[in-house]
């Protein structure tokens, strides 16, 4: 969550208090220089004070037209980053997944019963920063999340029962502290670059510890969010949508949480976006959702027995 001290204007650097040192002893200058106006000829030697004027207005529409060099070039990155941005939208989709039939018609998600996985298209809201979410729905956090995904949560919840997962408990804080729980969820990550070429990544990889720049190792699990409803109004709706879709940070609204006591607080944010590893912002990416069920385990254990002599 951020705080109000998060939106405080960085502190000026050299460069820039001398530009703005520039700009108001120009502008000191002019203030107190008399005017002379144009049908006015000046008095006798009163031209070297006409060249003054003229130096210091020079010097104003200098400082004014001169911006340091580390602004520039942070205007130059930005303006870079969002044309960058822009070009990267124009990036269609992958094609519906092979055997997948649509959630909803006002979104792009997905089930495959066969394969027992959820998939939910969308597009790179964030590369570089600490993190609340890794996913969340449209218009709600992408200022904290890597992925906006482009489908409501409550579509992705009926999703996952219809592929098998539970839904266990979101996170409790008090009387004492107790992790989500719920069927672990695999989440992978599929996208083409600029050649075409299909990649494939863990969700993990793509998070990163700030303290030990190592991937992020925890699972996440069905936490299951909730419902509200207003007896008065008739209205209600699904916890989730409005942001907490898929948590790296504990939430009580959660959809899916990380079972291990992580705080919220922007003070104590354990994970940031792993930048070298994202594609640029606005890029299209899947997002594949496969619960680990207690039948897949069974089968996994199976075969990891060796074979009898």
């Amino acid at each position: 969550m951020r705080t109000l001290a998060s939106y405080r204007k960085p502190s000026m650097s050299a460069s820039q208090r001398a530009a703005y040192l520039a700009i108001a002893l120009a502008a000191i200058g002019l203030w107190f220089t008399p005017t002379v106006r144009a049908d006015e000829t000046p008095a006798a030697g009163a031209s070297s004070e006409k060249s003054d004027d003229t130096d210091k207005g020079d010097a104003l529409d200098q400082a004014l037209k001169t911006k340091p060099a580390e602004a520039v070039a942070e205007e130059e990155d930005y303006e870079t980053r969002r044309q960058r941005e822009k070009e990267a939208r124009k990036v269609e989709h992958l094609p519906p997944p092979k055997n997948g039939t649509l959630l909803a018609k006002n979104g792009r998600a997905w089930i495959d019963r066969e394969k027992n996985v959820v998939y939910v298209d969308g597009r790179i809201s964030l590369r570089k920063g600490q993190l609340e979410m890794f996913a969340c729905p449209p218009n709600t956090k992408e200022h904290e999340s890597i992925v906006s995904v482009e489908s409501e949560a409550f579509v992705l919840h009926a999703g996952l029962l219809a592929v098998g997962a539970e839904i266990g408990s979101p996170v409790e804080f008090a009387p004492k502290y107790k992790p989500p729980t719920g069927t672990k969820i695999n989440i992978e990550v599929i996208w083409k670059d600029k050649e075409g070429k299909q990649h494939k990544a863990r969700a993990q990889d793509w998070i990163r510890d700030a303290r030990t720049k190592k991937p992020m190792e925890l699972p996440w699990v069905f936490a299951g969010s909730g419902f509200w409803k207003n007896e008065e109004l008739g209205t209600g709706g699904y916890l989730a949508d409005d942001g907490d879709l898929v948590c790296v940070a504990n939430f009580s609204t959660a959809m899916l949480d990380v079972p291990a006591k992580l705080t919220s607080d922007n003070t104590g944010l354990l994970y940031e976006a792993w930048t070298e590893k994202i594609p640029p912002l606005g890029w299209p990416v899947r997002l594949a959702f496969k619960p680990v069920l207690e039948d897949d385990e069974a089968e996994k254990t199976e075969s990891d027995k060796p074979e009898a002599e």
